[in-house]
């Protein structure tokens, strides 16, 4: 089974809830960073790594011979990763998506292709070796997540209970962490930033036809705007989790959630088991 915990907004406790599912269950486990951008989960596993491997993607390289200066790819490209000025094209490779187009429009197969690295993957364990963990990381300055995001996915197998850590919103770099997905845990928190950005997570899953619950985080801080939108749109509620001192203090050590809040341990161990079984909406 793979769940993947996203949220509309960031800062609303997503890896807190990532990190804590993945050590309270007492199989083994695969923890999937896919918040490549800033991922942090290995902050608090502490994995021990094992391997790293580069994210390679094709870019184009102008043969400057054969180009004529016609300025066809440039005007093919919808990512501005081609320039033309009347000279052969000048290449942003960081703006570049792979997509191939500009070597099929091109009249003088002036255009071949080169790989660049855009990220890399880590690979490690922690918890003696229960949990896998997997990170995937987008380099400063390059803004292609998605292929980060699935080689970090080309780890995953079918036959380990996947935690996957998605990056916030609602983008293409959430879409792409979805994707294969068998149960979403949305976090939240209880303010108006909070309820704006999680009506937007539900409308995408839903667009996804996956299935959901949400995760209130700091639920007793607030107000009561996210549980009555959950109770009018019967939305489960998987858990709510306490606003503590201790939790920010755990937390500023690389701590989890169960070192400042033990008594959340069982509900966390349950929620496979729930997921499997099926919930029902109160």
């Amino acid at each position: 089974m793979r769940i993947a915990v996203a949220s509309g907004k960031g800062g609303t406790g997503k890896t807190t809830v990532a990190v804590a599912l993945s050590m309270a269950v007492s199989e083994k486990v695969l923890y999937a960073d896919c918040d490549v951008e800033e991922p942090n989960g290995s902050i608090f596993l502490r994995p021990e790594i094992s391997r790293t491997e580069k994210v390679l993607v094709e870019v184009p390289e102008i043969d400057e011979e054969k180009c004529i200066s016609c300025g066809k790819c440039a005007k093919f490209c919808q990512f501005n990763a081609l320039v033309s000025l009347g000279t052969p094209p000048l290449v942003f490779p960081e703006l570049c998506h792979s997509c191939g187009g500009c070597a099929i429009v091109c009249p003088t197969d002036s255009i071949s292709w080169k790989k660049v690295s855009i990220g890399e993957i880590t690979v490690g364990s922690a918890d003696s070796g229960r949990v896998s963990v997997i990170q995937g990381k987008l380099n400063v300055g390059s803004s292609l997540a998605p292929p980060v995001i699935r080689q970090v996915k080309s780890h995953i197998a079918d036959d380990i209970l996947t935690v996957i850590d998605c990056p916030p919103g609602t983008a293409c770099p959430v879409i792409e962490s979805l994707d294969g997905a068998d149960y979403v845990l949305l976090v939240t928190e209880p303010t108006p930033f909070g309820l704006h950005d999680l009506i937007l997570a539900v409308d995408t899953v839903r667009v996804l036809g996956m299935p959901f619950s949400v995760v209130i985080n700091r639920f007793d801080e607030g107000d009561d705007g996210v549980e009555n939108y959950c109770k009018n749109e019967k939305i489960h509620i998987m858990a709510k989790i306490p606003h503590r001192r201790s939790m920010a203090e755990v937390y500023s050590r690389g701590g989890i959630l169960f070192d400042a809040i033990p008594e959340m341990l069982d509900l966390f161990k349950s929620i496979p088991q729930m997921i499997e079984r099926g919930i029902e909406v109160e």
